[in-house]
């Protein structure tokens, strides 16, 4: 052995306990930060050293910053150890140069390697001793190297993770931050991170240290195991109060504002579609800003309290409700509970009726077609909404309202709020994120509001002219919406341009009488809580320059063998999560399955809705689990299994008809998976096709509603996903393509300073 082996195992010998102490520190630290546990610290003193350990005590969270400076600091220890054994041996190095040069004869054998250092320590003797044993080979010696320096790396990635974990503001953030954006309301917001290596939750180093699913049933059960959950249901759940801990990602204003949202959905736990991750996302990235932000919310019975982070009551108020008494017009009060709490990192507020009320509003199972009816529930919520601002004595500079669920309020708000109540500073915004339903309300329905709908039913305000001459006649919301808010957006620029050239139906002609206060600004997508380095419901987590490449394959797998497919890398995986409507071009899905079947394609669909009949004859017969192996039509929703999808997937279909926005397909970048989409709206904003444009493309683009421009675009697809070197160089590519919040959200930051 030569004298540089020697002074290397020396050197890894020196720092090997000291290390592993370091390795139990950094565990115990990002252990404890991603599982939202908080920590002290206790002596523990042996007889030859005296170290910090994290124990599992509670402390105020104060303390942690302290602690995650301390066991930084023992890396900067052992970066500064590593440091010295370097220089030392470029210095042997060096002298063996001069040694060779002198006497041209051969190396310095290990025996004078170590009488030169005999100086050392007493430890040092010891490994002297040891390694000069004669029962030590130089293989063995080196394997002992090997040990260690693998040690060293797992020392390394610990301190990235706690780093990651604690540093929030580090490079990623701002790489993110200080890169190029485009934020106007006419163009895309189209950018890409500096590349930037996160650390991974769950990195397993073979197969078999993941815990492979059972094939399902065709009931959805493990095979052989019928009682028990699905393998995507018993997958570790996100905690976003764990994913937003310590998160300070965008500079703060020196303008703040409050701002109240008020919406039907908010994600993760009151979502359907995308306005429940638009709603928590804007919300969230507004409250980075350092604006006052609280989003107002329906207490659904189907809501999980259990998931309201620090949920408490916080009042009880009468709201005005209208009702039909023997053939009058009654307004009675009607009694309503406010509770507080968070959710996926943004304040709510929730509102419901009183127990005391045996009112049915917002009672089911579910967010929506539960056992009440949906428009009185709105009106109602929009009244009350209003007057928890008033009599909360939270007067906003801004009301933002989403969908037509909520246009009662800047109708409200103008004709009965404004300079009659503690209400009289706010401007109203109000969001489009679907033209499909505008909000059809009689006169007499709107009275659940306690206010006659009669004053509203006029052409110049709320009334639906294509109802004129009808018996009744009658109004539209989100007509009543446009009308009365300040500012009107729509969720990507394409869309508003196709609404505007008249693609939105009646409501095209509303919104070009009102283009001076029209625009329209790209959603984005929430990227802590869409974040494939630390999603806990991988099976192997993956992040762009680190593991993207063998990890989608071991989640790909992991999909394939629990849905019971050919377990087969060298297949394309294309899936599908969609509402299963008309919108979202059902006869191209159906086209996409069929020949995926047929050109050795696997395809995975995730979705329901009222046009999913058809897919459910279709999972039922030709594409059963007993007669394909390829194709898996899950009819149905869960988070969980689309993440697990996201990872999984190669490609990711996206073929809607129309598509205001779509978050999909920036999901499925995020994932690493290239998105294939007809073009319109916010998906011609979002993604471009990798033949056009081979420096920026980003996905496959078709632009007709047939078959054929759908099979030709899969086949490039295909084409593309068999030369594996450069699918792997697009799959690095579009994950580290930005369409996270903080530019989208600056550019509502200047839409609500205009007001």
């Amino acid at each position: 052995m030569g004298k540089k082996e020697y002074l290397l195992l020396l050197c890894y010998k020196r720092t090997a306990q000291i290390n592993s102490a370091k390795v139990c520190i950094y565990k115990h630290t990002v252990l404890h930060l991603q599982m939202k546990m908080t920590t002290t610290t206790t002596r523990i003193t042996s007889s030859n050293t005296s170290r910090n350990f994290f124990v599992g005590n509670k402390v105020p969270r104060a303390r942690r910053k302290t602690l995650c400076r301390r066991a930084l600091l023992l890396g900067e220890n052992h970066h500064r150890t590593v440091v010295m054994m370097m220089m030392m041996m470029k210095k042997i190095s060096a002298r063996d140069e001069r040694r060779n040069e002198r006497s041209r004869f051969g190396s310095v054998r290990v025996a004078a390697a170590a009488r030169s250092s005999s100086s050392g320590s007493s430890n040092d003797d010891d490994d002297k001793n040891n390694i000069n044993g004669a029962t030590t080979t130089r293989d063995e010696l080196l394997e002992e190297i090997e040990k260690l320096k693998a040690e060293n790396a797992k020392l390394k990635m610990l301190q990235m993770q706690l780093e990651d974990v604690s540093l929030p503001s580090s490079s990623l953030s701002s790489s993110s931050s200080n890169s190029s954006k485009s934020t106007t309301t006419t163009t895309t917001i189209k950018t890409t991170k500096k590349a930037a290596v996160s650390a991974l939750r769950t990195d397993p180093k073979s197969e078999s240290e993941i815990e492979w699913p059972l094939p399902i049933t065709a009931e959805g059960c493990p095979v052989g195991e019928e009682d028990k959950k699905p393998f995507w249901e018993t997958r570790p759940k996100n905690d976003p109060d764990e994913l937003f801990e310590g998160k300070t990602a965008t500079e703060e204003t020196n303008r703040p504002k409050k701002i109240a949202h008020v919406t039907a959905e908010l994600a993760p736990l009151a979502k359907v579609g995308g306005l429940g991750d638009v709603t928590q996302g804007l919300g969230r990235a507004m409250k980075m800003q350092g604006h006052d932000v609280v989003i107002i919310l329906p207490f659904y019975q189907s809501l999980d309290a259990n998931e309201i982070f620090d949920l408490k009551h916080v009042m009880d108020f009468d709201v005005p409700k209208g009702t039909k008494w023997d053939g009058e017009n009654v307004v009675s009060m009607m009694k309503t509970s406010a509770y507080s709490g968070n959710i996926g990192g943004c304040d709510v507020i929730l509102l419901k009726p009183h127990e005391e009320t045996n009112s049915n509003i917002f009672k089911g199972g579910a967010i929506y077609g539960g056992s009440y009816n949906e428009l009185e529930a709105y009106l109602y919520f929009s009244r009350a909404s209003l007057e928890f601002l008033d009599k909360s004595g939270r007067d906003p500079d801004v009301i933002h309202v989403h969908e037509w669920q909520t246009c009662a309020v800047p109708m409200l708000y103008w004709e009965e709020y404004h300079g009659k109540t503690s209400l009289n500073k706010a401007k109203i915004v109000m969001t489009i994120h679907n033209l499909d339903n505008t909000g059809e309300c009689r006169e007499e329905e709107f009275f659940a509001t306690g206010v006659n709908g009669e004053k509203f039913n006029v052409i110049e305000k709320a009334l639906d002219e294509r109802t004129i001459g009808h018996n009744p006649e009658r109004m539209c919301l989100m007509k009543g919406g446009v009308v009365y808010s300040n500012k009107v957006t729509t969720v990507s620029p394409t869309y508003a341009k196709e609404t505007l050239d008249g693609n939105g139906g009646f409501m095209s002609k509303i919104l070009k009488a009102n283009q001076e206060k029209f625009s329209g600004i790209l959603n984005g997508i929430d990227y802590d809580l869409w974040n494939p380095a630390l999603d806990a419901t991988l099976p192997a987590n993956f992040a762009p320059g680190n593991k993207m490449t063998e990890n989608k394959k071991l989640c790909k797998k992991y999909l394939q063998i629990g849905l019971g497919l050919d377990a087969d890398e060298t297949k394309p995986l294309i899936v599908c999560i969609s509402r299963l409507v008309p919108q979202k071009g059902i006869h191209l899905i159906e086209r996409a399955v069929t020949q995926s079947e047929n050109n050795g394609n696997q395809f995975v669909l995730l979705g329901s809705g009222h046009s999913d009949g058809g897919f459910k004859r279709m999972a039922n017969e030709e594409f059963s689990q007993t007669n394909s192996s390829n194709v898996r039509l899950m009819i149905t929703y869960s988070d969980a299994l689309s993440r697990l999808m996201y990872a999984a997937a190669d490609f990711v279909l996206v073929p809607s008809m129309f598509e205001p926005c779509g978050l999909t397909q920036m999901i499925a970048m995020r994932y690493g998976a290239l998105p294939i989409v007809r073009s319109t709206g916010g998906l011609a904003d979002t993604v471009i096709d990798c033949d056009a444009d081979q420096e920026n493309g980003n996905g496959f683009v078709f632009y007709g509603a047939d078959d054929q421009s759908l099979d030709e675009c899969i086949q490039r697809a295909n084409k593309t996903f068999q030369d594996r070197k450069k699918f792997h160089e697009l799959q690095e590519r579009v994950a580290r393509v930005d369409y996270g919040w903080e530019a989208s959200g600056n550019v509502y930051a200047e839409l609500y300073e205009s007001l």
